[in-house]
């Protein structure tokens, strides 16, 4: 075993038992990809990361977990839950994962982008997902999977599993601080302009899809959103702390990186 937090035998035995249980539902909504070469894990990061043997560190695409807490900061409710679950994963499939990494295939801090499978072709953040321990997150061009880790999400939301246990949507104008956020609000305003197309949120928060991701989404339909009621998903900025804020520009700003992030309510 390569892992580096090691897991005793009776929990090894339980991971099996428990990866058993799941493997039907994992099966049933991401398709299985079989004959990937099974790389060594040397760590479990937390949730949605990990580092191989190889040196590399690789995030999850498709899922973000809760964050574990670091320098003086809480864990994030289901945060250990979900590291530990991984490390289950991984440990019930010797120490190994199957990797398929993204067409985008690393992010600004220089971790690999892929998609994790065990020896049976099964989805790893499908599993997460499907069991409440992360939410489906989309990022172009790396979605080849969004409808099927949709659908994870879906049913464990459906059943309360997990994080889903407590209500996670935020309304918009409760929003306080940068990160991810999963936000809820009515449509006050669509503008678009040079740069992109900006959504209005009650109580001055605002959706924007950047003009370069704009022919992935149905622009005539977004424009058409005023007074609809809708759910997004993604990593809030706040613009003020990156200075030249104008008075008319509302501070806290979601970008939309792709249409999965964006739901209409009815």
């Amino acid at each position: 075993m390569v892992l580096s937090v090691k897991l005793k035998k009776a929990s090894l035995v339980g991971a099996f038992f428990v990866s058993v249980a799941w493997a039907g539902l994992a099966q049933a909504f991401c398709p299985l990809q079989a004959d990937l070469p099974q790389l060594a894990v040397k760590q479990v990061v937390d949730g949605d990361t990990l580092r191989l043997v190889d040196g590399r560190s690789v995030r999850l695409i498709g899922l973000n977990a809760p964050e574990l807490g670091r320098q003086g900061r809480s864990d994030e409710p289901f945060a250990v839950q979900a590291q530990r679950r991984l490390q289950a994963l991984v440990a019930a499939n010797d120490g190994r994962v199957g990797l398929r990494p993204g067409r985008e295939g690393k992010d600004r801090y220089g971790r690999t982008l892929a998609h994790l499978y065990d020896r049976q072709g099964r989805n790893l953040e499908a599993q997460l997902l499907a069991e409440g321990l992360g939410f489906m997150v989309a990022v172009a061009p790396n979605v080849a999977l969004v409808s099927c880790q949709q659908a994870a999400e879906r049913q464990a939301r459906q059943q309360r599993l997990g994080l889903w246990r407590k209500e996670q949507v935020q309304a918009a104008g409760q929003l306080r601080s940068g990160g991810f956020a999963l936000l809820g609000g009515r449509v006050s305003q669509v503008q678009r302009n040079r740069g992109g197309l900006w959504l209005e949120l009650d109580g001055g928060r605002v959706l924007r899809v950047a003009p370069a991701l704009l022919e992935q989404f149905d622009v005539h339909a977004l424009q058409r959103l005023e007074g609809a009621r809708v759910e997004a998903r993604g990593w809030v900025i706040d613009r003020q702390s990156r200075g030249g804020l104008k008075s008319a520009q509302a501070r806290w700003m979601l970008p939309l990186t792709h249409p999965a992030m964006l739901e209409v309510l009815p």
